[in-house]
């Protein structure tokens, strides 16, 4: 159980840091091409724009990963996909 955090808290701080310098080579390369300077509004709504992202694709692949081994997705009936030969059966 405590390898198992260790490495979740490796894996959390290692995303953190690379988020981090992305953000800074964006707002380096913003700057190099004469944009003007991000107020604290901006930064605010970077920062949330990217955990909200974040967390929408971590909520849909955890629906995803749920789907498919709860095995919904073998009990829906495809007869009616066009796409679809009757060998499939």
């Amino acid at each position: 159980m405590t390898q198992r955090l260790v490495r979740f808290g490796l894996a959390l701080g290692f995303a953190v840091l690379v988020a981090a310098v992305a953000v800074g080579l964006m707002n380096w390369l913003w700057a190099a091409m004469g944009g003007g300077e991000m107020s604290v509004h901006g930064w605010i709504a970077l920062g949330i724009g990217m955990i909200g992202t974040a967390g929408l694709a971590w909520g849909l692949m955890a629906l995803a990963f749920h789907s498919n081994r709860s095995g919904i997705d073998a009990e829906v009936d495809n007869s009616l996909d066009p796409g679809r030969d009757d060998r499939d059966s």
